[in-house]
């Protein structure tokens, strides 16, 4: 229970130091990011529980990556982490899972998510800002990327990159497990 609640603390401070940095109001993050008034006082106020779109909405746009919603200040130069030590930030209904891992620092960060898809179980995600490119590399098993309505099958072994301003969909095909890891390249935010 404490560590959920300094996550949210961590996530409340993100929040509004990012939308600060951005100069919007409450009003203007909301509206922007399709996420009511209420919801955003009470976020910032630690007292939210948002759900994954919900944080990929706001990161979009305050122009942020997820994990800098996320995460506290880096605490050394080097860092490991254990898929078993990050919590999901999306688990489908037949056991499929999303796990944000790290984020790189700079001036464009990238994202480096863990995947398992189950077969026939889909992740369909709303178009990213401009400049967003998503890559994904599977490991095992198969699965389907679909991007602004075309499928792609990909399979163990296969890398497929694509533009992430339009929507796409992950799902799980074939009889087995899919595991996959996806980089998200954030473009360059804004210079202070």
């Amino acid at each position: 229970m404490a560590e959920t609640e300094a996550a949210l603390r961590t996530l409340a401070h993100n929040v509004r130091t990012a939308r600060t940095r951005a100069g919007l109001s409450l009003d203007e993050l909301g509206r922007r990011a399709g996420v009511s008034k209420g919801a955003l006082v009470a976020l910032e106020k630690a007292q939210g529980n948002p759900n994954f779109a919900t944080l990929v909405r706001l990161a979009d746009t305050l122009g942020v990556s997820v994990s800098a919603l996320l995460e506290g200040p880096p605490e050394e130069r080097v860092r490991v982490v254990t898929a078993d030590d990050v919590k999901p930030l999306w688990v489908g209904e037949r056991g499929s899972e999303a796990r944000l891992m790290l984020t790189t620092s700079g001036p464009a960060p990238v994202e480096v998510w863990r995947w398992r898809l189950q077969p026939g179980e889909e992740y369909p995600s709303h178009p990213h800002q401009a400049g967003v490119v998503e890559t994904v590399s599977v490991t095992s098993g198969r699965m389907v990327l679909v991007a602004d309505g075309v499928e792609h099958p990909l399979h163990a072994g296969q890398t497929a990159t694509f533009d992430a301003t339009v929507p796409h969909t992950y799902r799980g095909a074939g009889e087995r497990t899919c595991h996959l890891v996806m980089t998200v390249h954030l473009p360059p935010g804004p210079t202070p």
